[in-house]
């Protein structure tokens, strides 16, 4: 489709926000997929942007454009602070989202929708916040709204589809990664050591904390899995995510509900499965990179096939697993606009609003402090159920940065809305509480 496109005169051409890791590695891959052209790389840093792009392989005259209409009528890029200007150009398809800044993230693609373009949300953080009413708003407007190819909720989706294709009865959904209990509390000052670097080394290298932190205290596994469940119908336990540790051998025996001698508390769940025991030692075939779902046969005859084709099972045969061991991210976003464009479909999007990521307090926290936002000091998100998160008026990870504590929060407690004083960005504040209005559970209930 893209090769008939581009005979015709017609690239897919696509506007860059955000020219981090993940927006570099879009640009690493995007030069050499014929008919396909990036026009404008937005960034509130432009050097950063254009380091970027000589970083990944572009030579200057590349991205030597000088606007948005030079780049389009030529085919070279445009390096730009102004990421509205890049949503509102008529002559761009679609727009990746890469800031992962959830305020921004919410903003640009609130602007993409005004502007009638395809959105391919990069910005996980922006997407389990506001996601499900920002996708309704997009379909009504016949656009595509869609969770990022090469990132793991955008694969798990895929792999919920197969298994639902092919009949099978699916129970779980989730993604390995590296996680201790201890990990929970670590902040900024102390994430180094969980990854076992040096300060020399740190020194010598880019590293954003905020970043690694959020992976290492479980905050980015909530808000990826609260966003697969919005986009598969499957649910967040009731007290968060278990992190369980399995290999690619226990998958279908660990992923299953306990009452069949698993260890989820129920079908139908997403959850992690840590590569790391307890104690510290290395889970054997884990899954630290991979996404994985476990399903069950529906009669005997599918088990007996389960066994014949050499299928990963638990002791009893009856549950299998499938799984994905790599994903890489940006170097493989331009599915998700290719999907978007010449399909008009999206490599996973949020249907409802079923799964959420909510603050919970990292320590003791005083009243009148100032919560710090996604792999900081004060908290870690939580994945619950949107049932139990909008009952308790939790707050969700994405608006908890330059709040004010009105109150005491003990340790491990969720925040509320009503706990924080808003002072900035309420537009985005009065968006999602719109969405829990509109898209809530008792909504949903209502409609049934």
């Amino acid at each position: 489709m893209l090769s008939e496109r581009n005979a015709a005169g017609r690239p897919v051409r696509v506007g860059l926000i955000g020219a981090g890791k993940f927006g570099s590695m879009v640009l690493a891959q995007a030069r050499k997929i014929d008919g396909y052209q990036i026009v404008g790389i937005a960034d509130l840093d432009g050097a950063k942007a254009r380091a970027a792009l000589k970083r990944t392989g572009w030579n200057e005259e590349e991205y030597a454009a000088t606007s948005l209409s030079d780049a389009h009528d030529t085919g070279r890029a445009f390096v730009t602070e102004d990421a509205g200007a890049l949503c509102a150009f008529e002559g761009i398809d679609c727009i990746i989202e890469a800031t992962g800044h959830p305020i921004a993230g919410t903003r640009h693609a609130l602007a993409a929708i005004d502007g009638g373009k395809h959105i391919v949300m990069v910005n996980v953080e922006a997407d389990v916040m506001c996601g499900p009413i920002l996708a309704r708003m997009a379909r009504e407007r016949g656009l595509v709204y869609s969770m990022a190819y090469g990132d793991q909720p955008a694969f798990i989706c895929e792999l919920v589809d197969w298994v639902r294709a092919t009949g099978f009865e699916l129970v779980s959904a989730g993604k390995g990664m590296n996680f201790q209990p201890e990990y929970r509390y670590s902040t900024p000052d102390t994430v180094w050591g969980y990854f076992g670097w040096s300060d020399e080394f740190v020194a010598k290298g880019d590293f954003n904390p905020k970043m690694y932190n959020s992976f290492t205290d479980g905050t980015k596994a909530a808000i990826e899995m609260a966003a697969v469940a919005n986009g598969t119908g499957l649910d967040c336990p009731d007290d968060g995510l278990g992190f369980y540790p399995a290999g690619l051998h226990d998958l279908a025996q660990v992923f299953k509900p306990a009452s069949e001698g698993g260890r989820l508390p129920t079908t139908g769940l997403v959850d992690i499965a840590a590569s790391q025991e307890p104690d510290g030692r290395e889970v054997f075939n884990n899954i630290r990179y991979g996404m994985f779902v476990t399903f069950k046969a529906p009669d005997a005859y599918t088990r007996d096939c389960f066994e014949q084709y050499g299928l990963l099972t638990d002791r009893s045969g009856w549950y299998g697993s499938m799984w994905r061991p790599f994903h890489l991210i940006g170097l493989e976003t331009s599915v998700s606009v290719l999907s978007a464009v010449l399909r008009g479909e999206p490599t996973g999007t949020p249907r409802e609003f079923r799964g959420d990521a909510v603050a919970t307090a990292k320590a003791d926290l005083k009243a009148g402090s100032f919560l710090d936002g996604e792999g900081g000091f004060a908290t870690w998100a939580k994945a619950i159920p949107a049932r139990i998160s909008t009952a308790h008026d939790a707050l969700p990870m994405g608006l908890a940065h330059h709040v004010k504590l009105k109150r005491d929060i003990p340790r491990d407690q969720v925040v509320r809305m009503s706990d924080v004083e808003f002072t900035e960005d309420l537009d985005v504040v009065e968006l999602r509480r719109r969405m829990v209005r509109e898209m809530g559970p008792k909504v949903a209930e209502a409609a049934e």
